[in-house]
């Protein structure tokens, strides 16, 4: 039996220019035999490579921030429940995540329907470095629900569907991931939304390393559940990387999105974890 807790202390100017605190995951692990495991707490949704590695460690992010695809809220980022996993089964290293929770609109403590989210995960480690995966994750967001801020206005029926290629190399970084997500309602139909990036990035040395990344995410028109804010972004930069626990980016943005117009944003970061 094994324990993990993840806790954020974060600025937060709306809470009267203090420190706000997020519990982020609370997981008890069980091993049953060999790589599988039973989890039960608070996760972070094994949707996609990006979610499941990087969790909100700045220090390990191989940019500033995190894909238009989270921003944009487009995924789930938690799910409070239980799981059965397992990893580095066979030649190929193949894991599986099979988790059953809250869903979209529920707190820690309590659901505000019947309704449970599912995530089905899969992904193979063939060769040293690259790791290719897919899921699926669905959920009803019942009506009156509040999700992001917002009251939801009609019940929702969710499906994501999300694969991903990783390979983290000697000299070559490249992480690419596609999600398509399809949200009916009986007013409108099903809407899908696409929304993708692929990252890049080439070791100069052992410690500096230029990237890029690009971002698009496309709504369907009659979307209802999402912000229809179709985007595009560029990101480029250098990372140096002092030891694994400091690292130093320098980076430009440059978005265009419907909603916000388009901008250009320079950001430099210090991250070190302890």
């Amino acid at each position: 039996i094994s324990f993990l807790g993840e806790t954020v202390f974060r600025y937060d100017a709306s809470a009267g220019s203090n420190f706000g605190i997020s519990i982020e995951r609370v997981v008890i692990k069980y091993n049953l035999k060999g790589n599988h495991n039973i989890l039960i707490g608070k996760h972070h949704t094994p949707v996609n490579y990006w979610n499941d590695t990087y969790h909100h460690g700045r220090v390990f992010f191989p940019t500033v921030e995190r894909p238009l695809v989270f921003s944009e809220n487009i995924l789930p980022l938690h799910t409070t429940g239980i799981s059965l996993q397992g990893h580095d089964l066979g030649k190929v290293k193949f894991g599986y995540d099979l988790m059953v929770g809250n869903g979209i609109g529920s707190g820690e403590i309590q659901d505000n329907d019947k309704n449970k989210s599912v995530t089905a995960a899969v992904h193979i480690k063939p060769v040293d470095k690259l790791r290719i995966g897919a899921s699926w994750y669905t959920d009803v967001v019942s009506k009156g629900a509040e999700v992001r801020g917002a009251i939801v206005q009609h019940k929702v029926n969710q499906n994501l569907l999300t694969g991903s290629v990783a390979y983290f190399g000697k000299k070559f970084e490249v992480l690419a991931e596609g999600t398509l997500a399809n949200n009916f309602t009986d007013t409108t139909g099903a809407q899908n939304t696409l929304a993708s990036y692929i990252y890049a990035g080439y070791k100069v040395t052992k410690k500096l390393v230029p990237y890029v990344r690009v971002d698009n995410i496309d709504y369907d028109k009659g979307e209802v559940f999402y912000r229809k804010n179709n985007a595009t972004s560029f990101v480029g930069g250098f990372r140096y990387e002092f030891s694994y626990l400091a690292v130093l980016k320098l980076e430009y943005q440059y978005v265009q999105a419907a909603l916000t117009g388009h901008a250009n944003k320079f950001t430099v970061q210090f991250a070190v974890g302890f």
